[in-house]
């Protein structure tokens, strides 16, 4: 018996991978005939496993999603992952997830193996986290979970809207992406009021039902995503600056994030980056990452400190 329920989790952690598994694959790798296969098989569906079979040349085994959720097979290092992930997600920016993680949580350490179980707790135990901002912005997870419903089966958003200013808005958007970025999340749309591509912070937002018809998906702009990077920055942005830098706009978009600023071309050898910080020192310090020569005008605060550090920079090397 115990020989039998051993296979029968080895069958299973195969059949859980991405793939369909002839019955002759899958008697080799248990070592056993394909007639136990298919007995074996008939035993995980008894346990409400759904597995799903085809016949053919090209048929085989594969997991399925069933009705009802069976016990879950996991390795290790999956095991680890799921637990620390649930540990995250309870102290996150997703309202109405917290008790139900922890109550996950709970039945999972407590299947989990002594070894496991101690490498969880000894990551929670030294490992800080920045403390949460409980006035921060947090989302609803019914409301995530609309507007991905909405992205995946191509239906418009009709919601009401809160802009920065205070200002209520009724908005009509085809939705494409959820973008989660620090605390907060957004939203990329088509705006169809205005017809152009827009971004919307989700705790802003309330979605009106029904939702509104379907419509057929446009391309994706690629900068689509980098504008909630660049926006969700410079609004943090305390001190700006306008630099150039003496390389090609193409070589220095290869060598920083869309976060850190927008590159515009001046010729083949300059462009300008708009840039900032929330600090001046940390502004000069990243321009001086930059890998290329750069030529800043202002602010006056950031040209002498530029000079400061020059110096002191210069200081440094000498004998």
């Amino acid at each position: 018996m115990l020989e039998t329920s051993a296979r029968l989790l080895r069958l299973l952690s195969l059949l859980q991978t991405p793939r369909d598994w002839t019955g002759t694959e899958l008697a080799e790798r248990l070592s056993v005939s394909t007639r136990t296969v298919r007995n074996d098989v008939d035993r995980l569906r008894n346990l409400g496993y759904p597995v799903h079979g085809t016949r053919g040349a090209v048929g085989g085994y594969r997991l399925g999603a069933g009705a009802a959720l069976p016990p879950l097979l996991l390795d290790d290092e999956e095991a680890v992952a799921v637990a620390i992930g649930l540990r995250t997600a309870a102290g996150g920016t997703i309202l109405g997830i917290e008790e139900t993680s922890m109550r996950a949580l709970a039945k999972l350490e407590q299947v989990l193996p002594s070894r496991l179980r101690r490498r969880v707790n000894t990551l929670h135990r030294y490992a800080d986290a920045v403390p949460r901002d409980d006035t921060g912005p947090r989302v609803d997870a019914d409301t995530l979970s609309t507007i991905a419903a909405a992205c995946r089966d191509h239906v418009r958003l009709r919601f009401d809207y809160r802009s920065h200013d205070g200002s209520e808005s009724r908005r009509d958007t085809e939705p494409y992406r959820l973008v989660n970025w620090g605390r907060r999340w957004y939203l990329v749309g088509f705006d169809v009021e205005r017809a152009d591509w827009r971004t919307y912070r989700v705790d802003r937002l309330h979605p009106r039902t029904p939702t509104g018809p379907r419509f057929t998906p446009r391309e994706l702009p690629e900068e689509a995503v980098d504008r909630v990077r660049r926006g969700v920055s410079s609004s943090a942005w305390r001190h700006r600056a306008q630099v150039v830098v003496h390389t090609s706009a193409a070589r220095l978009a290869e060598r920083i994030n869309p976060a850190i600023g927008t590159i515009t071309a001046v010729d083949d050898t300059r462009c300008l980056l708009d840039t900032g910080a929330d600090t001046i020192e940390a502004l000069a310090v990243h321009l001086g990452l930059l890998g290329a020569d750069f030529t800043v005008t202002e602010p006056a605060e950031l040209v002498e400190l530029v000079r400061q550090l020059g110096a002191r920079y210069r200081r440094a090397t000498e004998p």
